[in-house]
């Protein structure tokens, strides 16, 4: 896997809904960086109305045990709590088939959650080894006699909130919008109006909920919830799929999928909060608490670079001279002494790595400041491995002399060239 092909993925993530928009709104989606699991969810859409499946939640023995008598169902889903997708035909390592499973035996229900809890889940979206899973949800089994589409999503070319509906649920919008567009709606919302009661009334017509009163002030209620949720915890994608309507004529949110803005995270505290990283790798979920955009890669020369396009520069100039770069290590512009630490740290906690490369165009960064910190770093961690460090732009001057003077065996480099030639060659 080629370096700007792993981190880009990884940097950027287009939501797959957007494909039924415009090609201008599929540039306009911010990085989602937080993950939230399927019972999370649930829970933060009944916080705001909205129909759900009832669930449990079951962590241990005990607390699988107790769910069928605390929660009586004519039958039940159990759901292993991952964030890849495809449990349904997976298997775990003590030879458990699935990660879903469907059963009108109460007694059944304990068993099925202590054969998931504990164990590692392999599917086709896993690492080979799997993801462990330590929750399963436990969730009452509905009868589904329609599905429809129901998403709103932030477009940049419509300037707010666009929602996109569909009376045909449960397959690939996409598919929809490509065979019969004419069974879509996109509907732009006046961020300081709201989804009005008549926007939400012809919604409810489209989607085919006007069979009874009762139907058509169920789907208007849970547009509007819906809204109201998207809009207070900052989504940037609420998509559900399917809305889905029962025989016994009730409206369910059957199934969604929540992209929140990264930048909202201080005001949404208790949401990121409750972002499982599990599934994580590990430095990276180190790095993000030390506000460092940090993506693990295979290769032996670690990197510390300002500005994204800058580290994949760096790294392509890496392989260009024979090297494999191990990381992509922004620290942005606002870097302050302790984050240059932490990201040596970081860095060299990864065994493979043999060399690092620091490259620093100082714009809003001072390069004193990055000095300083390399200089602390190595201190602090007795950095054995060879250092190249290339830094222009502010404060340069005061920069090099702060590691001149250091004592330290740093290799200086003239420019990116020079420093990639040397970061390789220093690898032996």
């Amino acid at each position: 896997m080629s370096v700007l092909y792993k981190s880009a993925c990884q940097l950027s993530c287009a939501p797959r809904l957007l494909k039924s928009l415009s090609p201008a709104a599929m540039t306009s989606v911010q990085t989602r960086n937080l993950n939230l699991l399927e019972y999370q969810s649930k829970g933060l859409l009944l916080d705001y109305g909205v129909t759900v499946q009832k669930f449990r939640m079951a962590t241990n023995d005990a607390e699988a045990a107790s769910i069928p008598a605390e929660f009586p169902c004519d039958e039940y889903v159990v759901k292993a709590q991952v964030l890849a997708g495809g449990r349904g035909k997976g298997h775990f390592d003590n030879g458990f088939k699935g990660g879903v499973h469907l059963t009108k035996d109460p007694s059944a229900v304990p068993s099925l959650c202590t054969a998931m809890i504990g164990n590692r889940l392999i599917t086709k979206q896993t690492p080979p080894g799997g993801i462990p899973v330590s929750k399963v949800m436990v969730a009452e089994a509905i009868d589904i006699t329609r599905e429809t589409y129901f998403c709103i999503v932030m477009d940049r070319e419509h300037n707010g909130p666009v929602i996109v509906a569909s009376p045909d649920g449960g397959v690939d919008i996409e598919e929809v919008a490509e065979k019969t567009p004419e069974r879509i709606l996109k509907m732009p919302v006046d961020i300081h109006t709201g989804v009005t009661e008549a926007m939400a009334t012809e919604l409810a017509v489209f989607l085919g909920f006007s069979g009874s009163s009762y139907l058509m002030t169920q789907c208007t209620e849970q547009i509007k919830n819906l809204y109201k949720m998207f809009i207070e915890v900052d989504c940037l994608q609420l998509e559900v799929n399917p809305l889905a309507e029962t025989p016994q004529g009730l409206i369910y949110t059957a199934d969604a999928k929540l992209g929140f803005d990264d930048n909202a995270a201080f005001r949404q505290k208790a949401i990121f909060d409750m972002e499982d990283t599990t599934e994580s790798e590990p430095r990276e979920v180190d790095a993000a608490k030390h506000n460092l955009n940090y993506v693990q890669l295979d290769g032996n020369i670690g990197c510390l670079v300002n500005g994204a396009g800058l580290a994949m520069a760096t790294m392509d100039i890496i392989k260009l001279y024979g090297g494999e770069p191990a990381n992509f290590l922004d620290v942005g512009g606002s870097v302050q002494e302790n984050q240059v630490k932490e990201a040596f740290r970081i860095i060299t906690e990864d065994a493979k790595v043999k060399a690092i490369l620091v490259n620093v165009f100082g714009g809003i960064v001072n390069c004193a400041t990055i000095a300083n910190g390399i200089v602390n770093a190595c201190k602090s961690i007795e950095l054995k491995i060879p250092l190249i460090v290339r830094l222009e732009g502010t404060n340069v001057d005061n920069a090099k002399k702060i590691i001149e003077e250091s004592g330290l065996a740093i290799t200086s480099a003239t420019n990116l060239d020079d420093a990639a030639k040397k970061a390789v060659a220093a690898l032996g």
